[in-house]
């Protein structure tokens, strides 16, 4: 049995937690302008809770942390689009993978990379002809391994 679920609409205060871990590690000052991550995860929490309910154009998939019930380890939430077709991609249809976090006493276990492997099986049902995300430098690794290739920009694809 999978340690990887997808998320659902209790979890959406774990959801925002974990996405604040991942912005805090990207920007340091929480990236909210000072408006500060309790402001932005309540007002985003209603729609969260609306998208993890639904079966649309979004997904996260998550790992329950191992050590405290009710809390969640790792998050990998993406969504699919759609784009005018093109060579290699004629149904036009794009993943974009926006927030990996795993909790700072989760790490290296594994889960990040779990919960990419089940989002990308999510994009594949789809149609979607690739996947875009972000990387820092500490994750391009799994990106590497899991088929990314780094575009001229900062995004990185992988060809479905």
């Amino acid at each position: 049995m999978s340690l990887v679920r997808r998320a659902r609409p209790e979890d959406a205060a774990e959801v925002l937690r974990l996405r604040q871990i991942m912005i805090d590690s990207l920007w340091g000052d929480g990236g909210d302008g000072g408006e500060g991550a309790a402001g932005w995860q309540r007002e985003s929490l209603p729609e969260l809770r609306e998208r993890l309910a639904g079966d649309g154009d979004f997904a996260a998939f998550v790992v329950d942390h191992p050590g405290r019930p009710g809390t969640l380890a790792a998050l990998v939430a993406g969504t699919v689009e759609y784009r005018i077709g093109k060579p290699g991609n004629p149904q036009g249809r794009v993943g974009y993978v926006f927030s990996v976090a795993t909790d700072p006493d989760a790490r290296r276990r594994g889960y990040a990379r779990a919960c990419m492997e089940e989002l990308l099986v999510w994009f594949r049902a789809r149609g979607a002809g690739h996947v875009l995300l972000n990387a820092s430098p500490e994750a391009e690794p799994l990106y590497t391994a899991l088929g990314f290739t780094r575009d001229p920009d900062p995004s990185m694809r992988l060809s479905l």
